[in-house]
């Protein structure tokens, strides 16, 4: 059995949640309690890809990254780097249709937040990046936590976009989701059944391992109160 399509899915999937965790918490963390002229509209820009076909959403990766393309000629020109057909777009991919789901999450949870704890700390002298360290975030992290586990997951089953821009090249960009459609188009039914198997354990396991987490964390906090 070829494990290929198993590593480059939890590798594509690792990297892209952690571009997904920093960029999704920062950005909700600085417009949660922001009010400005245009803030629904760049709240709609960040949440489209939820709503998007995904091969829209490959689609418009495609133009942007492909040779021709905006940030793909300026890569390959510039740094040598080539995205379309490489798993580096499929990494692109995955962040893209992840995204809404740890910004929506963070962005929630920063909302909920007591402002007089944060108050508090500036009256005591604290740097507005210690807040949100020792204050903003430990009091957010239930919530990012639910998003950072269904970036994951969603990262994990990203077909559409990936097949968009990143192809499906055996042993390097051939993915559990792109190795279950082609293994079918192909009449291979026992290769697709077992890749099916694989991916529904690992998104039930993370799924369960939150619903486990979080029934956890509100019994702890009953306690403490």
């Amino acid at each position: 059995m070829n494990w290929t399509p198993l590593f480059l899915s939890l590798k594509v999937a690792g990297i892209s949640t952690s571009i997904v965790f920093i960029t999704g918490v920062l950005l909700a963390f600085l417009l949660a309690r922001r009010n400005f002229t245009g803030k629904s509209l760049l709240d709609s820009f960040f949440l489209l890809p939820l709503v998007l076909p995904p091969t829209v959403v490959g689609f418009a990766l495609l133009i942007l990254f492909g040779r021709n393309g905006w940030i793909g000629h300026w890569l390959i020109s510039w740094f040598g780097i080539q995205v379309v057909f490489t798993w580096l777009g499929a990494v692109i991919a995955s962040v893209v249709v992840a995204f809404p789901l740890m910004y929506q999450a963070a962005s929630a949870a920063f909302q909920t937040l007591d402002e007089k704890v944060e108050n508090a700390a500036r009256t005591l002298g604290a740097s507005e990046w210690r807040i949100f360290w020792t204050v903003s975030f430990p009091l957010a992290w239930p919530g990012i936590l639910a998003g950072l586990v269904l970036s994951f997951a969603r990262a994990l089953g990203e077909f559409g976009a990936t097949l968009m821009i990143a192809g499906y090249i055996p042993g390097k960009t051939n993915t559990i989701p792109l190795a279950i459609y082609f293994a079918v188009d192909a009449g291979d039914m026992d290769n697709a059944a077992f890749w099916v198997i694989i991916i529904v354990a690992l998104g039930f396991s993370t799924i369960t391992w939150l619903n486990w987490w979080s029934k956890r964390n509100r019994r702890y906090a009953d306690l403490k109160n």
